[in-house]
């Protein structure tokens, strides 16, 4: 069974900075294209960024670009995201997901996704 489990959410100052894991199991994890997004209450599910499967290609939104860093760790199956200058606007469940295709800062044909880390920048 698959599972991807975010960590690293909290609560931060505006300016501040967190760096989200995703330690996936279940899964040959170096198969996979991996991806982060964001649900903010009554808004739509965003793709922030993604990854390809070895990291040689990395894929943002322009929301986050210049301010947020997508890695992965093939050998610890686990994907980050080091979010730096944060914003109010920035606060959202965070969520990663395994998939298998990256396209305008997103992941697509995804697979497995995780339930979420919140995140949560105070002004």
């Amino acid at each position: 069974q698959v599972h991807l489990v975010e960590s690293g959410g909290g609560l931060v100052q505006a300016g501040g900075a967190l760096r989200l894991s995703c330690a996936a199991s279940g899964l040959n994890f170096s198969d996979y294209y991996m991806g982060w997004f964001r649900q903010a209450p009554g808004k739509e599910r965003e793709g922030i960024a993604c990854i390809t499967r070895f990291g040689c290609n990395l894929y943002y939104a322009d929301s986050v670009k210049g301010r947020f860093t997508i890695s992965r760790d093939n050998d610890k199956n686990t994907v980050y995201l080091q979010m730096n200058s944060l914003k109010p606007e920035d606060t959202a469940a965070y969520l990663c997901a395994a998939g298998w295709l990256c396209r305008g800062g997103s992941l697509r044909s995804e697979n497995y996704r995780g339930q979420g880390t919140q995140v949560t920048v105070s002004s």
